[in-house]
């Protein structure tokens, strides 16, 4: 053993010295990657001091980009802009209209509509002054009815019987007076006084119902200030004319709206619009009111249409010819001491003057920015004690380098999804998250990337590595993508909105387009993600739940052959895997590591299945009939660690798997055989026994999960001989077999403590007594013979 100790320390220390030379080699990676920005800079460029006076070496024409931009500019801008019918404003105007014609409605039918008595009693116009007039006229026009007739001498004689200032009042409303004493007064010669009664109670009621509605009008005209409020004669209107008036009203409403009304236009120019179309569809008596509705309802419904524009304003400004400037030999380009100007800087470009050179400043700053990087990195990885081969980092550092690269090629939507996935399914959650968050704050000094689609990007990789190391099934994982879509696209466009994007306008569809990219690129990445996953867990010899669950299927070919060729070592393996669970769940281990490396750590046995005694099933012991040689009997017992590890190779099984196979029995002893060889050589002076003869090849447990392993392997027989013990008896034996590993020092590289070995003896008795627990006496029923008949 004390030979093989320098080895094991040289080659801990050539890991180290990879270790080291990998870090160097991420950060000259990292900072190549991501710097593309600082290399081939002009030292000469705009708003720089001129060093010396430099002249133009040959005549040449050179396009003047800055005048060129400028008309450009101008002819992108001085266009019409393209503009489409807004379809929400469309629906607010005819919201408004029936709202209106809704209100107007209900204070027509309040006023009693016109007419109100058959029209062969009293006209319209009649009906309409007699329902309005004023009550002082209404009792002068009742009182002359009351008096009686006086004679009557021609067709207008009863104009004797009216009073003085009526008789001499020539106003259009002593007219309408006229007119309606007149056609009453007819009436009344005609019927009876019943019937002139109820003509005048009819008369009554409508003037009662119309002073109602005035009122109401009144009062909401006060209230909500607006005009078509204040004209009340629309209740003088007849009730077909006020049906027509309705339609026609929104006839040329839909007819405005279709033509479209532009942002700005001139009332007048619109009011004018108005009542031409009234005059040609309204009735003469409804079109007062009918102007007043749709001067007050419309508004401008046409509204700029963002794409469109921006591609007009692209083909103008594509149209103009670029500004040629011819300059000549010799000429000046800068002075000494000038500051250079954008035109200037670009004659420089043009004849390769500007001096580009490496922006060393700057790319300094990033490369220490990215030792920061990975140093915490490493701080991380060593505090969430994950161990990292060469190939691990190796691993690390392609996948991380796979999002800069991208930017630099101009793919805005970069592989951060994908990249989250593999991390945290490979590696678990922390480091997966510690990679996205230094990927967050370092790519912006050295690339040009937009912080929008940083931070969306990000969100994605963050969630798929904080998910997918819980996941164990390529169809959850699947779902992981949707979830990373959603949420990419979702982050993209939530922070547009926050920074003053508004949900109406039409650049909000433009910015719903780029989440929706943002998203479906999230989705494209985890998909690549996954199919990528089963050859990387190949190559760099990696375990993901998803592939130790498929290890652990009992149908798989070598774990077949385990429970047919060695039945009995297979009924101990899961023993073994039922107690290791428990206590890797208990310790917070990985479990399905745990779980799969269990049913391998013992495949060797198949190599001579009647070698242990699990397989004799009643047979005699081959150990004592046939072999009878304890050296060679212990031989024939290691073996199956060497069988067992040539039959996992042989089978593809990942590195995380095999180290079960020795670590399980790392160096202990093979005692029954030892004791035998002391017995045996007891009085011969000329044979020793070497300890060492009888001891398993190693190594010892150099993780939690193998330690456990080795724990609940050492104690499965002993509590599968326990029948009628007591618990406390039970957690005594397993006590003394583990504190003999301890003492064996066979748990000094396995990372578990003192205190967690006496928490794993408790568990490992809490599962035997669910194995062994008692069962009911279930009485004994006397065989009943039947009787023959």
């Amino acid at each position: 053993m004390k030979t093989k100790i320098p080895i094991i320390n040289l080659n801990l220390d050539s890991i180290r010295l990879h270790y080291h030379v990998i870090s160097v080699m991420s950060v000259v990676c990292l900072t190549g990657a991501m710097g593309h920005k600082f290399y081939n800079q002009p030292k000469l460029k705009v708003g720089t001091i001129a060093p010396q006076t430099i002249t133009i070496p040959r005549t040449g024409l050179i396009e003047d980009e800055e005048q060129t931009n400028e008309k450009r500019l101008a002819a992108s801008q001085n266009f019409l802009p393209a503009l489409m019918v807004d379809v929400s404003a469309n629906k607010k105007i005819s919201q408004h209209l029936q709202k209106l014609l809704s209100q107007l409605n209900d204070f027509y039918s309040l006023a009693s509509p016109l007419p109100f008595v058959n029209i062969s009693i009293l006209s319209s116009a009649s009906q309409a002054y007699l329902r309005s007039c004023d009550e002082e006229n209404w009792e002068i026009l009742r009182i002359v009815l009351k008096q009686k007739p006086g004679k009557i001498v021609g067709k207008h004689s009863y104009l004797r019987e009216l009073p003085a200032k009526l008789k001499n009042n020539t106003t259009n409303n002593s007219q309408k007076f006229n007119q309606a004493f007149a056609e009453i007064k007819s009436y009344s010669l005609n019927k009876s006084a019943r019937n002139l009664s109820l003509l005048l109670s009819e008369i009554s009621t409508a003037r009662q119902r119309y002073a109602l509605a005035q009122a109401q009008i009144s009062k909401i005209a006060i209230k909500k200030q607006q005009p078509i409020f204040y004209e009340k004669n629309f209740l003088e209107i007849a009730s077909d004319d006020w049906k027509k008036t309705q339609v026609a009203i929104r006839q040329i409403k839909e007819r405005i709206l279709a033509q479209g009304i532009p942002p700005g236009l001139p009332e007048k120019m619109l009011l004018d619009v108005i009542r031409l179309n009234v005059q040609a569809s309204v009735p003469k008596e409804g079109q007062k009111i009918a102007v007043i509705i749709l001067q007050e309802i419309l508004q401008p419904n046409l509204c700029k249409d963002e794409i469109k524009t921006k591609i007009q304003a692209q083909q103008a400004a594509a149209e103009v010819e670029p500004v040629i400037i011819t300059v000549k030999k010799g000429d000046v380009i800068v002075y000494k001491g000038q500051t250079i100007t954008q035109w200037q800087f670009t004659v420089l470009e043009h004849y390769r003057l500007s001096r580009r050179e490496i922006h060393w400043q700057g790319l300094g700053y990033l490369t220490c920015t990215v030792i920061v990087g990975v140093c915490i990195f490493i701080l991380v990885q060593r505090q969430v004690k994950r161990k990292l081969r060469q190939r691990d980092c190796l691993l690390f550092l392609l996948l991380t380098l796979s999002i800069p690269l991208a930017l630099t090629f101009d793919i805005t939507h970069a592989s951060w999804s994908g990249v989250g996935l593999l991390l945290g399914s490979f590696y678990g959650s922390t480091l997966g998250i510690t990679v996205m968050g230094l990927l967050l704050l370092i790519l912006p000094i050295g690339s040009e990337v937009s912080w929008i689609a940083l931070i969306s990007g990000t969100a994605g990789g963050t969630l798929g590595s904080l998910v997918s190391k819980r996941l164990h099934s390529r169809e959850e994982l699947a779902l992981l993508g949707i979830a990373i879509a959603i949420t990419q696209g979702g982050v993209y466009l939530i922070i547009q909105l926050l920074t003053g994007s508004m949900i109406l306008s039409p650049n909000f569809y433009m910015i719903l387009r780029e989440a929706l990219l943002f998203g479906l690129s999230g989705l494209v990445w985890s998909v690549v993600a996954l199919g990528l996953s089963p050859y990387l867990e190949k190559i760099f010899d990696l375990v993901t739940p998803i592939r130790l669950a498929e290890l652990a299927n009992p149908n798989r070919s070598l774990l077949q052959q385990l429970a047919t060729k060695t039945p009995g070592t297979f009924q101990h393996t899961l023993f073994v895997a039922t107690l290791a669970e428990a206590a890797a769940k208990k310790l917070k281990c990985n479990v399905e590591l745990v779980r799969a490396g269990t049913l391998y750590h013992d495949v060797g046995k198949m190599h001579d299945p009647e070698a242990f005694i699990e397989n004799q099933i009643g047979r005699p012991n081959k150990h004592d009939t046939q072999i009878k040689d304890p050296w060679k009997s212990a031989e024939i017992i290691k073996q199956h660690v060497n069988k067992g590890l040539a039959m996992a190779r042989k089978h593809s099984l990942p590195t995380a798997i095999q180290s079960f196979i020795p670590e399980h029995q790392g160096t202990m002893q093979i005692a029954y055989f030892y004791y035998q060889a002391q017995e045996i050589t007891k009085g011969d002076s000329k044979r020793t026994v070497h300890e060492n003869d009888f001891r398993y090849d190693g190594p010892i447990p150099q993780s939690r999960e193998t330690g456990i392993v080795m724990l609940a392997d050492s104690c499965e027989a002993a509590l599968r001989s326990l029948k009628d013990a007591t618990p406390e008896k039970a957690l005594v034996m397993v006590n003394n077999i583990l504190l003999a590993r301890w003492k064996d020092k066979q748990l000094v590289d396995s990372g578990l403590t003192r205190e967690e070995i006496a928490e794993i003896a408790n568990i490992f008795v809490k599962v035997w007594q669910q194995f062994h627990h008692k069962r009911i006496a279930y009485p004994k029923l006397k065989a009943s013979i039947p009787r023959s008949k």
